[in-house]
């Protein structure tokens, strides 16, 4: 059985892997296709990677690296966005052929890169921390005082309030899917959340934002996991990611 007859159809654990085989047969057509006679003059086809990407990444340095690549190969990219903590499984399961993670557990049958790592800081609006906390971030404080998070699976604030007070963090929560949404809600005073540093920047330098403790700023390290195929493609494209994410060191 390949497919799930539901609104709307998904494949089956063998569906998904039937199509991961299709991809990759596809991709190494596309490399075979110059060099062979009879299709030398034919116009090759045109198969897009599939990868699959945080959205902070996607809002800060992975356009860069998207750009580099497309200049050079003028590749489509496929791109599919989800939590950096499970990317890589969008990986595991034949989803995507490369994925931006901050899982750097092996996957079979690819490579593995460390790219450094995204910076993030406990930002708020002037306004909101004068109202929730006028006497510093306390336990108290922070359960009163609204957060935001991109979706269920997003733990970084409760990770920032765990390593910073060594408590959970259980307060009134807002779920934003988006980055610049998220910081932008937060600029507006609606909650705190972490944002990336490299994006916060220009609002903490103008004062909009203003972190709610100085000095405890965290990191989430990311990794580049890329299907191990000899296609020039592939490697093209780790080239240009792992260049880009030099920054980020």
């Amino acid at each position: 059985m390949l497919i799930v007859r539901a609104q709307p159809c998904q494949p089956t654990d063998l569906g998904h892997r039937l199509c991961a085989h299709f991809d990759r047969v596809r991709l190494l057509e596309t490399e075979l296709t110059p060099d062979l006679p009879e299709r030398a003059e034919a116009e090759p086809p045109r198969v897009s990677l599939k990868v699959a990407v945080n959205s902070d990444s996607l809002a800060t340095w992975f356009p860069q690296a998207m750009s580099a690549f497309n200049l050079t190969t003028g590749i489509p990219l496929d791109l599919t966005l989800d939590d950096e903590s499970h990317t890589a499984d969008r990986l595991r399961s034949g989803e995507v052929m490369a994925a931006v993670t901050a899982d750097p557990s092996a996957v079979p049958g690819c490579r593995t890169y460390s790219l450094g790592a995204l910076r993030y800081a406990a930002c708020a609006s002037p306004a909101f921390v004068d109202r929730f906390f006028p006497d510093g971030v306390t336990a108290v404080a922070l359960a009163r005082a609204p957060c935001l998070r991109f979706d269920r699976r997003d733990a970084l604030q409760a990770r920032w309030v765990r390593e910073t007070l060594g408590i959970e963090l259980n307060a009134p929560t807002y779920t934003v899917a988006s980055t610049h949404a998220f910081l932008d809600l937060a600029a507006a005073g609606l909650a705190w959340g972490m944002q990336p540093v490299a994006l916060a920047h220009p609002l903490l330098a103008n004062g909009r934002l203003i972190e709610l403790k100085l000095g405890t700023r965290i990191d989430v390290s990311l990794y580049w996991i890329v299907a191990r195929l000899p296609v020039a493609s592939l490697d093209r494209l780790t080239n240009a990611v792992r260049q880009t994410a030099d920054m980020l060191s």
